[in-house]
């Protein structure tokens, strides 16, 4: 069995490596994905989405990398194919050999303001 780490990590590997298949191996199908931006949004609205962002990743180093219980808290600086440098936090929640939530902190406001299940527009 992967641990967690190695799942999150690997998740990450797949936006580098433009490879959408080994990410969704790894998402569950009842995955959802919460940033400032979206809100609790499912599995089929993630692809459409952020997938679409990996080919403007080149990078991510990793700052932090802490497991607890089902969850796994990561910060990075990635790079982007334009050069630019930034850094997040995500915390990633895993059934099994599943990740089925990630959170994205970066400015995001309590209570959100995105719709639940929904997601602001740019």
């Amino acid at each position: 069995m992967k641990d967690s780490i190695t799942i999150t990590k690997a998740c990450f590997d797949a936006y580098v490596r433009k490879d959408r298949a080994a990410i969704e191996l790894l998402i569950n199908d009842e995955f959802s994905f919460t940033s400032p931006l979206d809100n609790r949004i499912d599995r089929k609205t993630y692809f459409e989405r952020c997938w679409p962002n990996s080919e403007h990743i080149t990078e991510f180093k990793f700052i932090t990398l802490a497991p607890h219980e089902d969850k796994v808290f990561v910060t990075y600086e990635g790079k982007s194919t334009g050069g630019e440098v930034f850094r997040n936090t995500e915390v990633f929640t895993l059934r099994g050999e599943k990740i089925i939530e990630v959170e994205v902190y970066f400015g995001w406001s309590l209570p959100h303001k995105a719709p639940d299940h929904g997601f602001l527009e740019n």
